[in-house]
């Protein structure tokens, strides 16, 4: 059965994800690889108001991604068994990023890099790559992958309810694991792959505690773990610009350094707000999800059906659009929300076309 406020609330996230990489494309500080080639970026004053205001969501919006994942990954697993569970996972996951990161990744960099004047063949597109084998936004499906097989041979993981205790715990553990990871990758860091292992503690830890709510936790989160998470995001989000300002962030591109990791007290500090909010965060959003985004109606379940194509496709559709726009005499502040709008669009458009099809063949067969 369908749950119409995770549907719900999963089209919200990947439309929020393309949007992100989107802005993120035009930012000085970077993070979507089209940073490597824009024309244009923010004013300084503008990306800080942005990071400010959009900027903690892309703290927590993935380890939700992974959030929902693990409270459906136990029963899938004992429907299908663990063979055809990892089989199944092994396709639907696997075969998407090993695509990506040797065909399509690296044509649609070379189309971005072509676009801009830079001289660069495809092979050195591919090869070139920091990390190699990046396999840009697909990078979540493989990590993803790795865990679901993990979980799926380890013991099975006996769901039980959600108290406050377990969620104070779990945010411990994740802002605790995250700064020992951090001292030996640093977050944005590279590896083979593009792993992410910077990002596998929250990562990790929000698909075993999806795994232990199960599904009783998709259909309600309770009252008070949702009340006290709402307070908790709300209250370190209206937080976090002013204590930003008091250690005198102002220019995220040139006071990030600190923060990515080592021993040092701005590492410490962004793990500890990571772990409060991407916990906090998942459990909020889910619950308020499931308060205020429940109806359902043939549009919703089309954009739900699509959301995953559209999550596979965002890569070329992002580098297309904004090489397309590269002649366009506007600045960023403009052209960043007209690629990400045009994004959002023709990447559930190509997942509401595949899955339609898709539906179409199987009922006829």
């Amino acid at each position: 059965m369908r749950l119409s406020a995770v549907d719900n609330l999963k089209v919200i996230l990947v439309a929020w994800v393309i949007g992100g990489h989107a802005l993120l494309g035009y930012a000085a500080i970077g993070g979507w690889p089209y940073d490597e080639v824009n024309e244009v970026t923010f004013h300084p004053g503008v990306e800080t108001v942005l990071a400010a205001v959009i900027g903690p969501s892309g703290l927590f919006f993935m380890g939700t991604f992974y959030f929902m994942a693990g409270i459906f990954t136990p029963g899938s697993i004992e429907r299908k068994g663990r063979a055809r569970f990892i089989a199944d996972r092994l396709v639907r996951l696997g075969t998407p990023w090993v695509v990506s990161a040797l065909v399509v990744w690296p044509t649609f960099v070379w189309i971005a890099y072509n676009g801009a004047g830079r001289d660069v063949t495809w092979w050195q597109a591919f090869t070139g790559r920091d990390p190699f084998l990046d396999s840009g936004s697909l990078w979540f499906v493989g990590v993803l992958l790795v865990f679901s097989v993990g979980i799926a041979l380890a013991p099975p993981i006996r769901e039980r309810a959600i108290t406050p205790r377990t969620v104070v715990g779990m945010t411990v553990v994740v802002a605790g694991t995250t700064f020992l990871t951090r001292l030996v990758f640093p977050a944005r860091s590279g590896q083979v792959g593009d792993l992410h292992l910077w990002w596998w503690p929250q990562c990790l830890g929000m698909v075993l505690l999806g795994a232990i709510g199960g599904r009783k936790l998709a259909e309600r989160v309770p009252d008070e773990i949702y009340r006290m998470t709402r307070t908790v995001v709300v209250g370190t989000i209206a937080l976090l610009p002013v204590a930003a300002a008091l250690m005198g962030v102002l220019d995220l591109a040139k006071s990030a350094e600190p923060f990515l990791g080592g021993w040092r007290w701005q590492a410490a500090v962004l793990a500890v707000v990571e772990g409060v909010l991407v916990v906090a965060g998942s459990l909020w959003l889910i619950g308020l999800a499931q308060r205020r985004l429940t109806r359902q109606g043939p549009l919703r379940q089309g954009l739900a059906r699509s959301a995953y194509v559209a999550f596979v496709v965002q890569g070329p559709v992002l580098l297309l659009l904004a090489t397309g726009l590269r002649p366009l005499d506007v600045p960023a502040e403009v052209k960043a929300p007209l690629v990400g709008a045009g994004a959002i669009a023709v990447s559930f458009a190509v997942g509401w076309f595949v899955t339609s099809r898709r539906g179409a063949s199987a009922r006829s067969s």
